[in-house]
């Protein structure tokens, strides 16, 4: 691919939380192929980090606050991205939460609460932010989304967040129908475990990675540094006629029966 693939795109970046976050990693990748880069922050907790690391990019890089779960937010943020790019081409969704209580036990034991609030960070937050940023897509763009195996397979202790992926994943392809004719794309990238501070949080999570360098073809996941130049693919013209997929970054796991 040419270092400058993505010259003259402008894309948003949601779910920023910190330097090992795959949301980072595709940012920096967009970044150096060339795509200019507006940020969200998910409130004043992770306003300081978020600033720390668009100052990377130099002072003309902007972040705006936006709660994702906020439709009168998710507005506001629009908003004032038109201030200074009337026109977009490219948006990263890369948020997903669960209530802790929720990632261990059982699915069986899910509050309602926890199912509602899943959903609506994890998925419905892509409906939103895809209504938002469309209308900027005048001359088409590519949504990216970022999935896990755990949204078509049972995995232990994802519980809740697997069935949310699975609702992220469907949305994408709805959405992928509805935005079609507009010449906007919508895909996810399924990742395999790496190591980011979010996934330290799942029960078992160092057992997974042992059982991937075990089992999957290239015996190993994937890397941050990986996910970000699929990343650019999926916004890049050589992605051009593929929407409502998902794109395996594993390491091939998902291939395998036994």
């Amino acid at each position: 691919m040419s270092d400058q693939i993505l010259s003259g795109k402008t894309g948003v970046i949601f779910g920023v939380a910190n330097k090992r976050s795959i949301a980072w990693a595709i940012a920096k990748a967009w970044h150096r192929a060339g795509a200019k880069l507006i940020f969200n922050y998910q409130g004043e907790r992770l306003r300081e980090n978020v600033e720390e690391l668009v100052a990377e990019f130099g002072p003309e890089t902007k972040m705006f606050p936006c709660d994702v779960t906020n439709d009168e937010e998710i507005e506001s943020f629009f908003g004032q991205v038109k201030e200074i790019a009337p026109k977009l081409d490219l948006m990263l969704h890369s948020v997903a939460y669960a209530p802790k209580e929720a990632l261990e036990g059982t699915f069986v034991a899910t509050t309602r609460e926890a199912f509602r609030v899943a959903h609506d960070v994890s998925a419905y937050s892509l409906v939103a932010l895809s209504r938002g940023v469309a209308p900027f897509m005048t001359d088409g763009g590519s949504i990216v989304a970022m999935s896990y195996y755990g949204a078509v397979k049972v995995v232990p202790h994802y519980n809740v967040m697997g069935v949310a992926k699975a609702s992220l994943e469907a949305s994408a392809r709805y959405l992928a129908s509805d935005l079609g004719a507009r010449k906007i794309r919508v895909n996810c990238i399924s990742a395999g475990p790496v190591q980011t501070l979010a996934a330290r949080g799942i029960s078992g999570f160092s057992s997974m990675m042992k059982h991937y360098e075990e089992h999957a073809p290239l015996k190993r996941s994937c890397t941050t540094e990986e996910l970000g130049q699929t990343g650019v693919f999926l916004a890049s013209e050589g992605s051009g006629s593929i929407t409502g997929q998902v794109l395996y970054a594993d390491g091939g796991y998902e291939i395998m029966g036994m």
